[in-house]
């Protein structure tokens, strides 16, 4: 069957997407009656979940609403550039064998428990409040965003009047998406979440995969896409690899007309530096997939060690997909653009010949929309739509453990388990209707996938300085790891204050060469480094300069406080499988790296 050009779903597509959708209704069903009302149940499936269930589930959180729409909106304008995060399979290696024996040992709900395990209860708090202030600003108001982008994209006619004011498809498909998110996930719990993210991938992958090919098909394969995106576009290492000095620190020159310079303002202004890619990009990597509570938790509901560690090995393969089924596409559908083989994203080039960031933004919904023959779009529409929700439904699962467990059943000791799961989720119901506020922010950001990026490398390095600080140097005490968050995350929400009022468009720019103007140029990425510097610095010089803490305390959570009985039940849970998968997938990485170099 031929690409279809219409510009709207037809029956056949709505057909397949209500199928789809009666599938995950059925799944939806069958969890909930399975469900105990506990907060183990609720919050972590019980502790029962198999491997393949949890590498699918940390999948399909992962690569929901930013991923789909992010990185193929990224790929449209920067290329494969931020295939180095995609890249950081290697970084679910180090939860599988690193992270894992210590959670499994310490049998926790959430990241801020097992922080208390390590340090002190004071520290657990901070984190907790921190991790849910990231999840709104960052994963709830993108994902929310990003249905609604979907939504404009591929159902642009739909409209309603409420009080004389128009509500356009972008917010009608907001909305839809939280009410039908919040349904499943307040019912069922993780169960629910993590059964729907199973099925979600099998779909999404077949479908991405198939967008993948008919575009490259559309263009004429694969040689005219490297000569419509150039060298350059298909260079991982370009952002690796300067030209000159220019290219990390880089001086902005005036001159005037006799050529002589009159003004030289130094500060950062590359969008990806390599020195950023180098040592920010594996700092925030680390910090989301070895302790981020957003995708930790599936780890945590696993039985043993041993279903842990292999369920963290599957996402890692798994994560070697999206560079291929979202940032590929997005490259495609620029391609197709620039070509004029596909007349309908002729908005997309500019007349520069260069990618229109706000049209590139909804490319891989585009690319749906233009190319996929009906059904088959409908079947991608709707593992799009169902992938957006699988990603809201896992953070508001974990807004709702980190709340209802380290900070309500604290203030609670004696509260009833089904109180607790009732206070859960209340808690996702807030924290939906605050995002919802903080989409205006998202929607004026250069980019969905640079405005999460950015938000996360202000927020994650202190998270990630205290947990690997804190496995590996067992010196390092309560007081150090409370006042390296404080200051650290001090720093991060400064700079997020700074660059609101720009993101929004509430204001051109601070007044040039100014403080506040230095600070919201420089790359958030170098702003990152610094703030993971800084945190280092303080929870080292305060540690020390404070007693040392009780090793017997937290006994076997550090290299150096694991127990002889430690090291040998963590030997006897992995075989030679573990291993040559995990060699399989660095591999792999290694391949994709040396492939893309222009």
């Amino acid at each position: 069957m031929a690409p279809s050009s219409a510009s709207t779903l037809t029956g056949i597509d709505w057909l397949a997407i209500g199928l789809y959708f009666a599938l995950l209704l059925g799944v939806a069903a069958w969890v909930v009656r399975k469900n105990k009302d506990t907060a183990t149940d609720y919050f972590l499936a019980g502790r029962n979940l198999g491997w393949w269930v949890i590498g699918a589930s940390i999948f399909a959180s992962n690569i929901g609403s930013e991923h789909i729409v992010g990185l193929a909106g990224s790929g449209a304008t920067d290329g494969v550039a931020l295939a180095h995060y995609e890249l950081h399979a290697w970084c679910l290696l180090v939860l599988a064998w690193v992270f894992v024996p210590f959670y499994s040992r310490a049998h926790v709900f959430t990241m801020p428990e097992f922080l208390e395990r390590r340090f002190s209860a004071p520290s657990r708090y901070v984190l907790s409040i921190v991790s849910l202030i990231t999840f709104v600003v960052s994963k709830i108001a993108v994902g929310i965003f990003a249905g609604g982008v979907v939504f404009a994209t591929l159902l642009p006619e739909v409209h309603m009047t409420l009080g004389g004011y128009t509500v356009n498809s972008f917010w009608i498909g907001s909305v839809a998406v939280i009410l039908l998110t919040g349904l499943y996930t307040t019912l069922g719990g993780m169960r629910a979440v993590v059964y729907n993210d199973a099925v979600q991938v099998v779909v999404l992958i077949g479908g991405s995969a198939c967008l993948t090919f008919y575009g490259l098909h559309r263009l004429g394969g694969w040689s005219e896409l490297r000569h419509y995106c150039g060298s350059e576009m298909l260079n991982l290492w370009r952002p690796i690899t300067p030209a000159g000095v220019q290219s990390t620190w880089s001086p902005v020159l005036e001159t005037n007309a006799a050529g002589t310079i009159v003004k030289q303002a130094w500060y950062f202004n590359d969008k990806f530096p390599w020195p950023g890619m180098l040592i920010c990009a594996p700092i925030i990597g680390l910090w989301y997939w070895c302790t981020d509570q957003y995708i930790v938790q599936r780890a945590l509901g696993a039985p043993n060690e041993t279903i842990a560690r292999r369920g963290s090995i599957f996402a890692a393969f798994l994560k070697l997909f999206p560079v291929y089924l979202f940032i590929i596409p997005g490259l495609i559908c620029f391609a197709l653009a620039k070509s004029g083989k596909l007349p309908e994203l002729a908005s997309m080039v500019g007349a520069d010949g260069k990618p229109v960031p706000a049209e590139a933004q909804a490319a891989f919904p585009l690319m749906v929309k233009y190319l996929l023959p009906p059904g088959l779009r409908g079947i991608v529409v709707a593992g799009l739509l169902s992938a957006l929700m699988g990603s809201l439904a896992g953070v508001f699962n974990a807004c709702s453990t980190l709340f209802t467990v380290d900070l309500y059943q604290k203030a609670r000791p004696k509260a009833s388990q089904h109180e607790l799961v009732r206070m859960g989720r209340i808690a996702t119901a807030v924290c939906v209707l605050i995002a919802m506020l903080w989409i205006p922010v998202v929607e004026g950001a250069d980019g969905l996938y640079n405005y999460l990026q950015a938000v996360q490398g202000y927020l994650a390095p202190p998270i990630f300085v205290v947990f690997f600080f804190g496995v590996f140097w067992k010196r390092l005490n309560s007081q150090g790891c409370f006042w390296a968050m404080v200051v650290g995350f001090a720093i991060g929400i400064f700079r997020m204050l700074v660059d609101t009022p720009v993101t929004m468009k509430r204001i051109a720019q601070y007044p040039e060469g100014s403080f506040l103007w230095i600070v919201n140029n420089i790359n958030f990425q170098y702003f990152s480094i610094l703030i993971t510097i800084v945190s280092a610095i303080v929870m080292v010089v305060v540690s020390y300069a404070t007693a040392a803490p009780d090793y017997a305390k937290f006994k076997g959570l550090t290299f150096a406080t694991a127990t002889a009985d430690d090291k040998a039940k963590t030997r006897a849970s992995w075989s030679g499988w573990e291993v040559g998968a995990s060699v399989f997938v660095l591999v792999c990485i290694i391949g994709a790296y040396l492939y893309f170099t222009g």
